[in-house]
């Protein structure tokens, strides 16, 4: 069985996250204070973002990245109309929160690309750095194709347009990874080397102390949220699977290999419960965020962070 596979079950990083899981689901009142978290989560895009743009200053732009950038693009706003059909006659949703959840599966989660990158590295599987920009370049497409897919008809939704596009264009996760990212490729490898020690002795601790946070939040959404039906959860569950198999094939047919192909079909495979939550709050306030951050969140988040990084490792592999 693959390594990465395997060692998705005895990573501190994982295990952290599972803590999580348990102890919420054992009601205990275990908390991360709100402040501390969000200062995690800054510190941890600050640092993918960062180490992406040096790797990218040593290596160059190539029309390797080019190719990348254009399919996560093409990737991302094309993916909601297959997951929009799939609710529609599946999971008989309407149209308004079709067209929301279609945009989550679209976009992509940060966390577990962050995750995704640390457990493919430690197996054998390295990351390009020029990935985190293709990360950030992946979360608005979706947003848009969300947006016309529950928009079909004339619906009104009631959207300020320049509200919503700043919440698209500027969100906090956008601006961070792309201003680190562009910061560390301004800085290059030699002047890296000064704040090197910040951003990478206390990365993988500072992952698992968010990922109990996730575990956490993901385990009380669950059980908290009463919109869920099977059929959403067994989509919540496809999902990823059926999109991160997309991504494995486009990214193959366009020559990514080894851990970069792993990585993107990852973005594929996940879920926004960030960015796409807060757009589609200014954009479709008739949507039920009980279903697309439940989905999202509570069922996809998990799953992907426990088995699917594992089975597109595995996948990856046999592709060669």
């Amino acid at each position: 069985m693959d390594s990465v596979a395997l060692s998705t079950f005895a990573s501190p990083v994982i295990l952290f996250f599972v803590l999580g899981l348990l102890a919420a689901f054992a009601r205990s009142d275990l908390s991360i204070p709100e402040a501390i978290a969000k200062g995690m989560s800054l510190y941890l895009m600050a640092a993918i973002g960062l180490k992406g743009g040096v790797a990218v200053a040593k290596s160059g732009v190539n029309a390797e990245i080019g190719t990348a950038l254009l399919l996560g693009l093409v990737t991302s706003f094309a993916l909601p109309f297959a997951v929009y059909a799939a609710l529609r006659a599946f999971a008989r949703l309407d149209q308004i929160n079709a067209g929301a959840v279609a945009a989550h599966y679209g976009s992509v989660s940060v966390v577990t690309f962050v995750t995704a990158n640390e457990m493919l590295g430690g197996g054998g599987l390295p990351v390009a750095g020029y990935m985190v920009a293709v990360l950030a370049v992946m979360e608005t497409p979706a947003i848009l194709s969300g947006l016309l897919l529950a928009r079909r008809g004339s619906v009104d939704t009631g959207q300020r347009p320049g509200e919503m596009l700043r919440e698209v264009f500027l969100n906090a996760s956008v601006v961070l990874l792309l201003g680190s990212f562009a910061i560390g490729f301004i800085a290059g490898p030699q002047r890296y080397k000064d704040v090197q020690p910040l951003f990478e002795s206390g990365f993988k601790g500072v992952l698992c102390l968010f990922l109990l946070d996730m575990g956490l939040i993901a385990a009380r959404r669950l059980m908290a949220t009463r919109a869920l039906n099977w059929r959403l959860v067994a989509l919540a569950v496809l999902f990823p699977l059926v999109n991160g198999m997309v991504g494995l094939i486009a990214g193959h047919l366009v020559g990514l290999d080894g851990g970069t192909l792993a990585a993107f079909a990852v973005l594929c495979a996940s879920a926004s419960y960030i960015a796409v939550p807060a757009a589609m709050r200014l954009a479709l306030p008739q949507a039920d965020p009980g279903i697309y951050l439940s989905m999202s969140l509570s069922v996809t988040f998990p799953f992907n962070i426990l088995i699917n990084i594992g089975l597109i490792a595995a996948a990856t592999r046999m592709l060669g």
